[in-house]
């Protein structure tokens, strides 16, 4: 048992530091440069009192609330997930899942807040309806997928971050992870004040 959990351990480790960040003009950036580029641009929405949304389904949800709690509460931003129970199933009730959370954010994001999309496959509906949405608004997007490299949400972002694994697991680790380290910024270079 030990040498399986040491195999998954170093396993994880390959798929976090072989992250690719990239912008919408495919351009890739080292990683560490690429969490600073969002770094930066989290104090921005900080300082400007701007909003921040997460979403996702299912594990990502639970990802996206986690991350939610992290940036309200250490980094002091104003952060929202959109799946509360009433809403979630009013929108998917009366639009359709595939657009319920692109009928909130229509309704919510505004230009310059920032959407965070988590989505290990990258092909949800309705996380790629909420990209469009937020776009066309003039929302910033950042993504989080895996599984497939030319995945249609890796390809929408602003700034869009994927993880070279098929293995829901360890990307649902690999964006908590990545997640976290960017709000654990905040704390360390105490923004979080």
């Amino acid at each position: 048992m030990e040498y399986l959990l040491e195999k998954r351990i170093n396993h994880f480790t390959d798929i976090a530091v072989g992250t690719i960040i990239s912008d919408t003009e495919n351009f890739e950036f080292l990683l560490e440069d690429g969490l600073v580029k969002i770094y930066n641009l989290l104090v921005d929405i900080q300082n400007e009192n701007r909003k921040l949304y997460i979403i996702g389904n299912g594990g990502s949800a639970a990802i996206s609330s986690h991350a939610a709690i992290d940036f309200m509460n250490v980094a002091k931003i104003s952060t929202y997930t959109l799946h509360d129970s009433a809403t979630l199933t009013c929108m998917a009730n009366d639009y359709g899942y595939e657009n319920a959370f692109s009928k909130v954010l229509d309704i919510t994001i505004k230009k310059e807040d920032l959407l965070i999309v988590v989505s290990s496959s990258g092909e949800s509906k309705n996380m790629i309806n909420a990209v469009e949405t937020a776009k066309k608004i003039g929302a910033i997007v950042m993504t989080l997928s895996g599984f497939d490299p030319k995945n249609t949400l890796r390809t929408l972002g602003d700034i869009n971050i994927w993880s070279n694994s098929k293995d829901y697991g360890m990307v649902e680790m690999t964006h908590q992870f990545i997640l976290h380290n960017l709000s654990d910024r905040f704390f360390d270079s105490g923004k979080n004040s």
